[in-house]
């Protein structure tokens, strides 16, 4: 046995023996209840109904009860000699607690061996959660629970009345001491299936697996004592924030090798690979102009996406979200998970891109608005944004009209903020309408006084440092 494996097998036992751990699994570590243990020859004192007596040597005295001798076996009689097992000692009847099993017990002893791996049936959790209980051809033996899998085991229970193929590490007839490992069976075995499936494995191949472990970026699948990695963008044309959304332990999935790297260390699989790119159909599927149904998934600063179907997204810029106001990022108006309508404006399979509108579905208000503002007609509005060559105006939602910094103000202004603020309603005069350009261009010019500054303004004026008056040069210079 190595040296690992001992230090395991010691560990479970703790500072008790194996006869003590044993006890613990079927209650004999009670008071008054010392186990023993080794096939011993007594002879026959008394018989009754029900039970032999057998003087077991010295002043020691034990019981077998009359039941254990099969129906086609003549039963002892007195003077007989006979072969038991001690199994207790019971202090209150001051007699020793005898099984026949000795003698079949004595067979299978006489055929076991280190390293043979035998059929142990579990019969019992030991206390403490420390290892199974096991009957091999009715000898009693200990499986630790480091050695019942190659993975740990939360809920040994689970394993009670099954029949389970383990390896004898240790076998100590003199101490009635037998210690199994169904690990080291589960190891060579996946060694062996190692070698197969490595010396099989082929890049572009399809195999079925068994999810083993599901981490934040992806999934390793077990093919046959070799693991391989399903990365979280190889599992479906879908977003996948969760691999375990996807797949769960214990799950067997269908996977196509896509690499082998560092001599089968590291293998790439994946599962999407097997469906059908909806990019592939998408031309065909979805036209330009058709209106289709999605969900939200993604905001960004430039625009929002949305999934047409799984695995194919499309993207709402920010310019085609609406018409009836500006907004600065899409969250204003959408949110994830949200589900929208909206119009194909544009398909590229090749770059795996469509863009679609949502304000399609919106009356545009630049429709027919030759008739609506006619040339020097004077309207309502109200400044928007100021910039270095003007000011807009909105003159309602989704229709913003431009006052060029010359048309301003009557006066010369250097800047668009000497004459007008961000807010404030004023008339204008509509210089020109361009319906094909969505242009208006507006006049501020001759529409009254400018508005007096705020008290704020006023403020950032006054604390402007004054330019100095250059002084006139005398002298002829």
């Amino acid at each position: 046995m190595d040296s690992a494996l001992q230090q395991e097998i010691d560990a479970a036992l703790g500072d008790k023996s194996l006869e003590e751990i044993m006890a613990e699994a079927d209650g004999t570590d009670k008071p008054g209840k010392k186990s023993a243990a080794g096939v011993r020859v007594g002879k026959v004192i008394a018989i009754n109904k029900s039970d032999i007596f057998v003087d077991m040597g010295g002043r020691s005295q034990g019981v077998v009860t009359l039941d254990q001798f099969k129906a086609d076996e003549a039963p002892p009689k007195v003077g007989d000699a006979i072969e038991v097992l001690i199994d207790h000692y019971d202090e209150s009847q001051g007699l020793l607690i005898l099984t026949r099993m000795g003698i079949a017990q004595k067979a299978a002893w006489g055929t076991m061996a280190e390293g043979d791996a035998v059929e142990a049936k579990i019969t019992a959790v030991v206390k403490g959660g420390k290892g199974l209980e096991c009957d091999v051809n009715g000898i009693r033996a200990f499986l630790p629970a480091s050695q019942v899998d190659t993975m740990r085991v939360e809920d040994q229970s689970v394993y009670v009345g099954q029949k389970l193929t383990c390896e004898i590490v240790e076998l100590d007839r003199e101490a009635n001491n037998v210690i199994l490992s169904r690990r080291k069976l589960l190891e060579k075995a996946g060694l062996e299936a190692k070698k197969k499936t490595m010396a099989e494995l082929a890049e572009g191949q399809v195999r079925e697996g068994t999810v083993k472990t599901i981490l934040p970026f992806g999934a390793f699948v077990d093919l046959g004592g070799v693991d391989g990695l399903v990365h979280v963008s190889d599992m479906s044309y879908s977003r996948v924030k969760e691999p375990g959304d996807v797949v769960k332990i214990g799950q067997v999935v269908k996977v196509q090798v896509l690499k082998i790297e560092e001599g089968g260390r590291r293998i790439g699989l994946g599962m999407k690979q097997l469906l059908v790119d909806p990019w592939t159909v998408a031309a065909e599927k979805y036209k330009k102009g058709a209106a289709v149904k999605g969900k939200i998934t993604n905001l960004a600063n430039f625009g929002a996406f949305v999934e047409i179907e799984p695995g194919l997204e499309a993207l709402i810029p920010i310019s085609e979200m609406t018409y009836k106001k500006r907004i600065n990022h899409p969250s204003e108006i959408l949110k994830p998970g949200q589900e929208v309508e909206v119009s194909i404006l544009e398909i590229d399979p090749v770059r795996r891109r469509m863009s679609t509108s949502l304000k399609a579905f919106e009356p545009d208000p630049w429709t027919g608005v030759e008739r609506h503002y006619l040339l020097n007609t004077v309207v309502p509005g109200k400044v928007t944004r100021l910039t270095d060559f003007g000011a807009f105006v909105e003159l309602e939602p989704g229709l913003d009209g431009l006052i060029h910094i010359s048309e301003i103000s009557d006066k010369p202004v250097q800047r668009a903020s000497d004459a007008v603020r961000a807010g404030q309603d004023v008339q204008v005069r509509v210089l020109s309408v361009n319906e094909a350009d969505r242009r208006i261009s507006l006049s501020l010019k001759g529409m009254g006084p400018e508005p007096e500054p705020t008290p704020e303004e006023a403020a950032e004026e006054a604390a402007k440092p004054k330019k100095k008056r250059k002084t006139e040069l005398k002298g002829g210079l």
